[in-house]
């Protein structure tokens, strides 16, 4: 990839910069979803690895943009941020990386002058590093991250109807089992309290015929002291899965269950593989196998063809539900997916209407349940320590997703606090120390 990259600027011109006498000083921009901000991290831990500094964007010579484009709006937000990269003053080299790059290089290149698209996230490196006489590779150390993400899987085959990812990402593939144990193990020396399992579609997880079930018995077993899943599909959330998450003590007992909606016409034009009765069903197991479960999802407001009656069937769907927190997206229509080029596009003030009501829903839903827990003891993970009008505090996640903040009691980010909560300010839970 370093060959290749040689030629395009001594044919474009792109990249005007002498190469960098000192350690690289660069920036990172992350779009879009959790699987991205793995990446990111991961592509910041090599640079950091081979001597490149992390500074702000504003003092970079080369700034990598990881990109979106899972709709329009992610596309245009994408273009937004490249091209304000680009035109900083001191001209940085702009890489950008992610699903635009995969999915239409040639024009994120003509964004900018400096632009460099390379879709491959694991060459990147090797192509800054070429690009910009960077120093040599070193040892890399471990993370110091007290939640840290761990990708195991990426690509999707689902083909949702508003979806470019499968086109983007490719087919399922998975890390295999040992070698996700042993980053596990790398994440937790490192000081990570809880090791949030990843991936594109993660319920599609198989390396050797083992799957998501026994990948999260094999990480558990080593010695992770919280285990969490980030998004796992309906039809995928088996009883395996949920034999092992009710028997292993680090595994939180929260499920991120994508809906989108629930009425069963926008499900089937969506290309879903459930119904809303099956998707109830599905969260109904899920509770009585796991005690004290949580659930958290996504839905989209304003697909094509949704009518008002769809809209309200969603928003009582969810409500019956319960869950914790939504995930409110507003549908926006990506070219190259069969969505888009659906005739009965639903308005665009329409989609914003709807999708405030369910906005206003979300917050009623986490109210109730926030409300549901005051008085009662959680378990805190601390991610961070800051100063408070009275000392130290920690703000960190409970394992039922919580977000909190609680006098420090002599804690330390990545460790775990028993606290008893008491209130809620802002958005965020009041705790104090057990």
């Amino acid at each position: 990839m370093a060959e290749s990259f040689a030629s395009s600027s001594t044919q474009t011109g792109r990249n005007d910069r002498p190469p960098t006498a000192g350690p690289v000083a660069f920036a990172v921009r992350t779009l879009g979803c959790k699987v991205n901000q793995v990446e990111s991290e991961d592509i910041t831990g090599e640079l950091l690895a081979r001597g490149c500094r992390l500074v702000a964007e504003d003092e970079a010579e080369v700034i990598v943009v990881n990109t979106c484009t899972v709709t329009a709006e992610s596309d245009r937000k994408a273009r937004k941020v490249i091209r304000h990269a680009a035109g900083l003053a001191q001209r940085p080299r702009v890489f950008v990386t992610g699903c635009l790059a995969s999915v239409d290089p040639s024009a994120v290149e003509g964004l900018a002058e400096r632009v460099i698209s390379e879709a491959d996230k694991g060459a990147l490196p090797d192509r800054i590093t070429a690009a910009t006489s960077a120093p040599t590779p070193r040892r890399r150390g471990v993370t110091s991250h007290s939640r840290a993400m761990l990708k195991v899987q990426d690509g999707c085959d689902a083909h949702c109807a508003y979806c470019i990812v499968p086109h983007a990402r490719g087919v399922p593939r998975s890390v295999p089992v040992q070698e996700v144990v042993a980053r596990a193990r790398v994440l937790v020396q490192g000081g990570a309290g809880e090791v949030v399992l990843t991936g594109v579609n993660l319920g599609r997880y198989e390396s050797n015929g083992l799957r998501l079930p026994e990948l999260v018995s094999a990480v558990a077993a080593a010695g992770v002291p919280r285990l969490r899943l980030s998004s796992i599909e309906p039809q995928d959330v088996s009883q395996g899965l949920l034999a092992v998450l009710s028997r292993t003590p680090a595994a939180c007992p929260h499920l991120h269950v994508p809906l989108q909606s629930g009425s069963d016409a926008v499900l089937a034009r969506m290309g879903r593989l459930y119904t809303p009765d099956q998707y109830e069903s599905c969260i109904g197991a899920a509770r009585s196998a796991v005690p004290g479960l949580v659930v958290t999802t996504d839905v989209m407001a304003g697909f094509p063809g949704e009518s008002e009656a769809d809209a309200a069937t969603t928003r009582e769907f969810c409500a019956r539900i319960g869950f914790s927190r939504l995930h409110v997206f507003r549908y926006s229509p990506r070219p190259g997916t069969p969505a888009a080029a659906m005739s009965d596009q639903v308005p665009a003030e329409t989609r914003s209407r709807r999708a405030a009501a369910l906005r206003e829903l979300d917050a009623e839903l986490r109210k109730r349940y926030v409300s549901g827990r005051l008085g009662q003891d959680a378990s805190l993970l601390v991610e961070r320590v800051v100063a408070g009008p009275h000392g130290p505090v920690a703000l960190g996640t409970t394992e039922d997703y919580l977000k909190v903040r609680c006098d420090c009691g002599g804690a330390e980010a990545g460790q775990v606090m028993d606290v008893r909560l008491r209130g809620c300010e802002d958005g965020t839970v009041c705790a104090e120390p057990i």
